[in-house]
């Protein structure tokens, strides 16, 4: 349990970091993404992308 909350943790970091790169491509913007300021800085929680980029990742690996 505590591996894949550590595994969940470290995409939801690894997004946020690489959020400003794939906002050009339109991922962030989706209706169930949220974006939010805490602490003085700004917080992705990319829930529509992630699914997103999930079923891509789905499909690319059923197809190869």
């Amino acid at each position: 349990m505590i591996r894949w909350l550590l595994v969940v943790l470290l995409a939801l970091v690894l997004f946020n970091g690489v959020m400003p790169w794939l906002r050009r491509w339109g991922f962030g913007r989706l209706p169930g993404d949220f974006q939010f300021r805490l602490f003085g800085r700004e917080w992705f929680i990319p829930l529509a992308s992630t699914v997103l980029l999930s079923l891509l990742a789905a499909a690319i690996a059923r197809w190869i």
